[in-house]
């Protein structure tokens, strides 16, 4: 979560009572307007604290229009019923909640089904806040069991992970918070994520794994994990290391499984020892919810999973955090009942194709550049064409945000910092009727940006709007 600094100026602001927001006379809440910044003295009608708050949250964008965000924006109305009857539930009250353990039960069996583990019945799993939690638990499992191989050198020597730099923030943060060295393999050229080879030769007998993305949140674009898998096997032949993958598939491990599934990805590679995902992105469900794998029981060491007295049952648990509400879990078992595999093969398909249409409407205003086409992830990035001189990225997102479309636009890491892009993320409910009216507005937009005279974006960093 951001970190906030509280008010550093007296509270001299006070919200306005319109007083309509009273329960039944109109002035009964006219007494005094709350303070912003500190408690109120006193109670208020609970229609009037609904109303201020409400009011507030209009200015808000709509997460509709938002094509910045992987994170699910749309459910049915039956899952939002099934989500309330659960919200007050407590995930870690397993005993008091034995149903709801056994439907997150369900879905890791489902997963690791889906994934292809070599004996599903023998993976284990959870669910998670989200996919950061996910990598973070993924990562200590790496980082325990290379310990435990390397039990006469450690803590001596230094462990390291091997990433391309497109990997997203939590695998940085997990390398800060729990010491591990980041290598990182740069971006070159028109290759925008991790090279096999390159991560290969990065690896020693230091390194407790390699992170594979499919999906990267810079593009959209699936890394080559049976490639990368290969590359580590050359590596143990010739040098006796034996690297163990870890499958970042925030987004792509829920929808490969239906739309690429010759892609070979998952636990049929015997390299890859554990995967993640978000429940909250391709898995169609509100946030937040994500789940982390392993292949076996013996690729998540013992010492790792707590085994709780916890309201009178022996609960086992492997988490960050300790008490979150059931109802994503719920949601997410709900789809999975809803939808089924031909459901979800539906679903993606149709958003894939959502986004390579857009993408190729885009192409054909003339002013752009496709970085990616929407053909992996239903995700595609573009630049502005070598010829424009008088706009840039950053100007194209500031203006679609008068129309309500919130459109990142950023510069890529290290090696690539010279190329600026915007990114269409394209999710369930984002339909063929809002493509179009996305590009009658980004259409009619372009007169005025090819007249003005140069970029009017001066601080880059300040107009970069990137959300994961």
């Amino acid at each position: 979560m951001p970190l906030h600094q509280g008010q550093q100026k007296p509270d001299t602001d006070r919200h306005s009572v319109n007083p309509f927001y009273g329960e039944a006379n109109p002035v009964s809440g006219m007494v005094e307007a709350p303070p912003k910044h500190r408690l109120p003295d006193g109670p208020l009608p609970p229609t009037t604290a609904l109303q201020l708050v409400h009011d507030e949250l209009m200015l808000d964008g709509n997460s509709r229009l938002n094509l910045a965000t992987f994170v699910t924006t749309w459910m049915e109305p039956q899952a939002g019923i099934l989500m309330a009857e659960c919200r007050d539930k407590n995930m870690i009250d397993k005993d008091e909640y034995p149903r709801t353990a056994e439907l997150e039960r369900r879905c890791v069996s489902m997963l690791a089904d889906l994934w292809n583990a070599p004996d599903p019945s023998a993976a284990v799993g959870c669910s998670t806040t989200g996919s950061s939690e996910a990598c973070m638990l993924a990562g200590m499992a790496l980082k325990r069991r290379w310990a435990q191989r390397n039990a006469d050198r450690y803590p001596g020597a230094r462990p390291n992970l091997v990433m391309g730099v497109n990997v997203q923030v939590c695998w940085e943060k997990f390398c800060n918070f729990w010491e591990v060295e980041a290598r990182q393999v740069p971006m070159e050229g028109d290759r925008f994520h991790l090279d096999p080879e390159a991560a290969a030769e990065l690896c020693d007998e230091n390194t407790i794994g390699v992170v594979g993305i499919l999906g990267s949140t810079f593009d959209g674009s699936y890394e080559p994990i049976a490639d990368l898998c290969a590359a580590l096997d050359r590596l143990q032949e010739r040098t006796g290391l034996d690297i163990p993958v870890h499958v970042d598939g925030a987004s792509g491990a829920m929808v490969a499984p239906f739309i690429d599934e010759d892609l070979v990805w998952d636990f049929r590679l015997p390299r890859v020892s554990s995967i993640n995902t978000s429940g909250h992105k391709y898995g169609l469900v509100y946030p937040g919810v994500g789940w982390a794998l392993w292949r076996t029981a013996e690729e998540l060491p013992e010492e790792l999973v707590f085994r709780v007295n916890y309201l009178g049952g022996d609960m086992p648990t492997f988490a960050l955090n300790f008490s979150r509400p059931g109802a994503q879990v719920v949601a997410q078992y709900y789809t999975f009942l809803r939808l089924g595999r031909e459901g979800f093969r539906a679903v993606q398909q149709t958003t894939r194709d959502v986004a390579r249409a857009l993408a190729e409407r885009v192409d054909c205003l003339g002013d752009f550049r496709l970085i990616t086409r929407g053909d992996e992830l239903p995700v595609f990035a573009f630049t502005t064409a070598p010829e424009v001189t008088t706009y840039d990225v950053f100007d194209v997102s500031r203006r679609m945000r008068e129309n309500g479309w919130l459109l990142p636009a950023y510069t890529f890491p290290e090696n690539r910092q010279d190329l600026s892009v915007l990114r269409v993320v394209c999710r369930n409910g984002f339909s063929s009727d809002l493509a179009d009216l996305f590009i009658e507005d980004l259409s009619r937009l372009l007169p005025e940006l090819r007249r003005q005279p140069h970029p009017l974006t001066h601080d880059k960093e300040a107009a970069t709007s990137f959300h994961h």
